[in-house]
């Protein structure tokens, strides 16, 4: 059957239970792969995220001439090359649906002495680029893309870029990423002051690798000039895939989840504090630093939510978690309200929209608005098909959606889950959930 026409076929009722293990966090991922290539020596990375998003990032360095080996059971080794050692791949770069790819490598291709293009999906080529496009050239960078600003671009390479100091207007981990790398190229000091804390990976990982970067308050600030150096890199559980299965014990009674190992930065937990305001019965336990990164054991047992207002403080700490708690807002006692999430309309779908109109179809009351969504939680039929329009995280959200319904849940569209979790329907089944792939034992 085409990948691009699978469906899940959910029952619904049961509970879930035992101890998981999610799938590597693909964030590190990426960034340990795009790091590990431009460090001199062999950098080694275990719990590497075997999923097609970060694989296209593998396959881009590659392509520019970089050995690596593996994955292999989540381990890879890459053979830095340098920041100047990398070469002009044979063909534009392919990017599949992997946002992070596109943003992280614009801000590296931009100092390169070669010209490249780089392309992906059909979901990849509505996303915005000008919030890349326009501080690195300022930079110097020179970058052709569509009327709209999308992909695909082409960076032409032999540009001379400088230092900005640049103050983000939208809180947002990749285009803060993307500058900084771009910094390594650049002549003096690149300085990004964001208007709310992202997740900060990049940051953590370049002094992982012995480059220098200075904190003050919310102003990140690096030299150009210097040098990684191979290091080992081990690649916590992904918070943002364990999130599902945090909302589903927390919605199905009965339930109880033990989640290991799984990455707890301050920068991305705020899927635990938004649940806990609602009222899950979440710990956590184990808590170490694995890599420069802190992990916990995250322990989730049924709870009875209650409706909260979400702040826009708090979205930046989420932004990938919300279509799954926006189906913790549909079984919850009450009315959810967030704002200041506008960020989510320009994601792998819109999904404000399609997250509201999936929701409505299970006769839930939700009403989108510019920036957000309201919901009033009820009781959800089920018995329809849901469109997740490609998005890997609106099948999984639907997913969990049936452990409260009333009826049968089909989601369509589900093959971009191995862009984030490919094991997602193997590890819903072995916590309790009645799932089948394309209507199919």
């Amino acid at each position: 059957m085409n990948a691009s026409t699978q469906t899940y076929v959910v029952n619904p009722g049961g509970k879930l239970h035992g101890t998981l293990r999610v799938p590597g966090d693909k964030s590190i991922s990426h960034r340990a792969i795009l790091l590990g290539a431009l460090a001199k020596g062999t950098t080694q990375v275990n719990g590497f995220l075997e999923s097609e998003d970060t694989l296209a990032t593998l396959a881009a360095f590659t392509d520019m001439g970089v050995s690596i080996e593996g994955p292999t059971n989540g381990q890879i080794t890459i053979h830095g090359v340098g920041l100047h050692g990398l070469q002009a791949p044979q063909a534009p770069l392919f990017l599949g649906n992997s946002g992070t790819s596109m943003r992280l490598l614009a801000g590296l291709m931009a100092g390169q002495a070669f010209s490249v293009e780089m392309g992906g999906d059909e979901s990849l080529l509505r996303r915005p680029m000008r919030r890349v496009i326009d501080p690195l050239t300022t930079m110097g960078a020179q970058i052709l893309a569509t009327k709209k600003s999308t992909p695909p671009v082409i960076m032409l390479g032999k540009q001379r870029l400088q230092g900005i100091n640049y103050t983000m207007p939208i809180a947002s981990a990749q285009v803060k990423s993307c500058l900084l790398l771009a910094g390594l190229y650049a002549q003096g000091t690149t300085c990004v002051t964001e208007p709310a804390p992202t997740r900060d990976h990049t940051e953590r990982m370049l002094a992982g690798f012995g480059y220098s970067v200075k904190r003050e308050g919310q102003r990140i600030c690096l030299q150009g000039g210097g040098k990684l150096q191979g290091t080992f890199c081990e690649v916590p559980a992904d918070i943002s895939s364990a999130a599902f299965f945090m909302v589903g014990a927390s919605i199905a009674q009965g339930s109880e989840v033990l989640l290991e190992h799984v990455g707890i930065n301050p920068t991305r937990t705020g899927i635990i504090d938004i649940l806990r305001q609602m009222g899950a019965n979440i710990s956590l336990h184990n808590q170490r630093q694995v890599g420069g990164e802190p992990v916990a054991d995250i322990r989730v047992c049924a709870s009875h939510l209650q409706g909260i207002k979400i702040t826009k403080e708090q979205v930046p700490l989420a932004i990938d978690e919300f279509p799954i708690l926006f189906i913790a807002a549909a079984c919850a006692k009450g009315e959810t309200v967030l704002t200041g999430a506008e960020e989510l309309r320009v994601k792998e779908s819109d999904r404000i929209a399609v997250m509201a109109t999936g929701l409505q179809a299970l006769g839930i009351n939700a009403q989108p608005t510019p920036d957000g969504l309201v919901i009033q939680g009820g009781k959800m039929h089920g018995g329809v098909v849901i469109n997740s329009h490609g998005d890997h995280r609106v099948a999984m959200a639907f997913t969990i959606a049936a452990l409260c319904a009333k009826d049968t849940i089909a989601i369509e569209n589900c093959a971009n889950v191995a862009t984030s979790c490919p094991n997602f329907v193997d590890l819903a089944q072995a916590a309790g959930m009645n799932i089948q792939l394309n209507g199919s034992e």
